[in-house]
């Protein structure tokens, strides 16, 4: 998409990616870090496996089915009450202390616009869902996860994981949903990751946020916008 002009009678759509680009930290792994602490997961098998995958997902090679079977085995064994009293906790303990001013901001200032702001995540939705809350945005798009006949989660992937190129099919068939095609709205795309560079290449104004160094080298060598919202680590 081009990147040369703003077009006004378009909607705009405000796109941002959650980990280490809203929050400071990887929501998944933190869940997986928390799981440990409230006594779910051994520690040393899991937090050994948990860095593991984060260490595969920075490398841009995360097998994502094992991971999410991985990710969510304590949740699909404690069940729904369970892993929702859990999940508040997460959020009063580990989300709200690392949502910072200036990513709140950020997403405040394009609800405001009257912007349509939805948050894209390859994190799985139950650990996304009540963050996207959170931040007040109303779409999320996350890696979704299977049900069983009862309605909880199986552990299994539904659908595409949003994730790489996936983030930008999930996205096109969001838009088509609306009635929309990409030509028809004005995109901006808020992400630290090489993850995400297929959907950074297709929006008009993508937005290195808080960049690794290699995503950091890309948006200079294309121009690209660069913003650091976290002066330091969590």
């Amino acid at each position: 998409m081009s990147t040369s002009s703003e077009s006004p009678n378009k909607p705009k759509l405000a796109l941002f990616d959650l980990d280490h680009t809203l929050l400071p930290l990887d929501s998944d792994h933190g869940w997986g870090e928390f799981s440990i602490a409230i006594g779910w997961c051994d520690r040393e098998a899991f937090g050994r496996q948990n860095d593991a995958f984060f260490a595969d997902y920075q490398a841009g090679q995360l097998n994502i089915p094992d991971y999410v079977r991985f990710a969510t085995a304590a949740v699909v064994e404690r069940g729904e009450a369970e892993s929702a009293a859990a999940h508040q906790r997460f959020m009063d303990e580990v989300i709200r202390p690392a949502m910072k001013p200036a990513a709140i901001e950020l997403v405040q200032k394009h609800l405001d616009a009257g912007d349509t702001v939805v948050i894209t995540s390859a994190t799985n939705e139950f650990v996304t869902a009540p963050i996207a809350r959170a931040f007040g945005v109303q779409h999320l798009l996350a890696t979704e996860l299977a049900r069983d006949a009862s309605g909880w989660f199986t552990g299994e992937i539904a659908g595409i994981p949003n994730m790489r190129e996936g983030k930008v099919v999930r996205m096109t068939e969001w838009l088509n949903a609306q009635g929309l095609r990409w030509e028809d709205v004005e995109a901006t795309f808020y992400s630290d990751s090489m993850n995400d560079v297929p959907l950074l290449e297709k929006v008009d104004h993508p937005v290195a946020t808080n960049p690794d160094a290699r995503l950091r080298a890309l948006a200079e060598e294309r121009g690209w916008r660069i913003v650091d919202l976290f002066s330091e680590a969590p």
